[in-house]
């Protein structure tokens, strides 16, 4: 639980931060919103946790462990504390922001392609099959470095393991 002298002791600054994340607030704002005070909480969370870390540290040889020497480091770990639990209820509307509009692009996909629905091609004879279709096929095919490139690594690679079962 958040010591409420320790909230009085944030800046201005952080203290407004922490204001942004009441719940009303939070309600207000749309997705990328979110994201972007999501991340103005993580970064005042890690610089207290490094804070906190490199402050420990530094007494480890004096105390003879970093728990130890937590009470002379209180302040930075509460206020990392203050930012983590900030930082949960951002996360939680945001994940709950992300799926709305989730669900929200699957419906609009969905009703444009009820929309566009086409008229299926049409089938070849039976028994036969046009030499064009299968030539279509192959030009779709993406021609890029990269693909040749793992299409060679891993025709290399069959080739290792099998010069190495006929080696044996």
């Amino acid at each position: 639980m958040v010591v409420k002298a320790l909230l009085n002791s944030l800046t201005e600054v952080e203290m407004d931060l922490v204001r942004e994340t009441d719940r009303e607030k939070l309600a207000a704002l749309d997705e990328d919103e979110l994201v972007e005070l999501h991340t103005r909480i993580r970064r005042a969370r890690n610089k207290y946790v490094k804070l906190y870390r490199r402050g420990a540290s530094a007494r480890v040889e004096e105390f003879g462990g970093r728990g130890t020497a937590r009470p002379k480091n209180r302040r930075n770990a509460q206020k990392a504390e203050v930012f983590e639990d900030a930082l949960a209820r951002v996360s939680r509307h945001l994940a709950t922001a992300a799926r709305h509009s989730a669900e929200e692009l699957k419906a609009e996909r969905l009703a444009a392609a009820r929309q566009h629905q086409t008229i299926p091609p049409p089938r070849a004879a039976s028994g036969r099959t046009s030499h064009s279709t299968t030539s279509q096929l192959a030009d779709r095919r993406p021609d890029s470095a990269a693909l040749r490139r793992r299409q060679a690594k891993t025709l290399a690679a069959g080739a290792r393991r099998q010069a190495k079962r006929d080696s044996s």
